[in-house]
């Protein structure tokens, strides 16, 4: 397509550029261009033909962790931006998480596997519905909102937070466990790994989590206007991308020894509570989803599925 062809021409220098800030000597991304061309420029023109400049369009963007949703998530802002001219506006779910002292309590109050950020359950939802009610009315107002720094496990301060200025037409709203949806009683008495048969043999923790989703996660994701799931093929994939992710970390934080990297063991027992639901998504996702990316083992998009045009 012609159109796709002039959108690359005026956007691949600022994509490029991007991707290669998030690379290592030892990870580069591998057919880049394709990846921009094939899959990112025709969801462009599939989002921008969606947004109504009245109000902010939604867009969810799901994937498991290490799936690549923070570089595909800033490459379609940069695309939307540069050629579109659209204003958009990106956050993670992860951004929200309530801090260390609300996770401490909530640990002490619910279930101690609660102090480990990820799951439903361990975010300010309020503060996500609020700032979802906020972007849509009429009359805007400046926002503040929050950034969280993964290697203190905790949120930055406030002068690092986000500054939204202007009402976006585009949000782009991504996490590993955006659109998830609740699970059905038999499957969650079913215990799934060794985390939940020695810490959870009550079920407390996961069905706090899961009535999470079932009540107020269900209502913000309701919002969402169209749902991106990024799928890869297995459980195991993902500790790996996961634990090349920690690496990167790692090397870009070597000088600052106080930073809380995970090394292999801790990854591994860290996505023991992400398997359930991560899991159920695999199963559930491409059902529902507006589109699916599947992913190769490689991290590259290799096939693309519309579900509503």
């Amino acid at each position: 397509m012609q159109q796709f062809s002039l959108c690359f021409g005026k956007v691949k220098k600022d994509c490029l550029k991007f991707i290669k800030s998030q690379e290592t000597k030892a990870d580069k991304f591998k057919n880049k261009e394709k990846m921009i061309k094939s899959f990112l420029i025709p969801l462009c023109f599939w989002i921008s033909k969606k947004a109504n400049k009245k109000r902010p369009y939604f867009v969810g963007l799901a994937g498991g962790q290490g799936t690549g949703k923070t570089t595909i998530s800033s490459l379609i802002k940069i695309i939307l931006t540069k050629y579109f001219k659209l204003k958009v506006f990106r956050i993670s779910i992860d951004d929200f998480y309530k801090t260390r002292k609300e996770r401490i309590n909530l640990s002490k109050r619910v279930h101690p596997m609660l102090l480990t950020r990820g799951v439903p359950g361990t975010h300010d939802i309020n503060m996500m519905l609020n700032f979802f009610k906020k972007s849509k009315i009429k009359k805007f107002k400046r926002l503040k909102l929050p950034t969280f720094n993964k290697a203190i496990d905790d949120r930055f301060n406030k002068k690092k937070w986000y500054d939204l200025k202007n009402k976006p037409d585009v949000i782009i709203f991504e996490g590993w466990c955006v659109g998830a949806k609740s699970e059905n009683s038999i499957t969650l008495k079913r215990t799934i790994n060794s985390m939940e048969k020695l810490e959870d043999q009550q079920q407390i923790w996961r069905k706090y989590v899961n009535q999470q989703l079932k009540t107020k996660y269900k209502n913000l994701y309701s919002q969402l206007n169209c749902l991106i799931y990024l799928k890869a093929k297995n459980f195991r994939l993902l500790q790996k991308w996961r634990l090349k992710q920690e690496r990167k970390l790692w090397l870009k934080s070597k000088k600052n020894s106080k930073l809380k990297i995970m090394n292999r063991g801790d990854v591994i027992n860290f996505m023991q509570t992400y398997q359930r639901i991560t899991q159920n998504m695999f199963k559930n996702m491409p059902k529902y989803a507006s589109i699916i990316f599947n992913l190769n083992n490689n991290h590259q998009i290799k096939s693309a599925i519309y579900k509503n045009k």
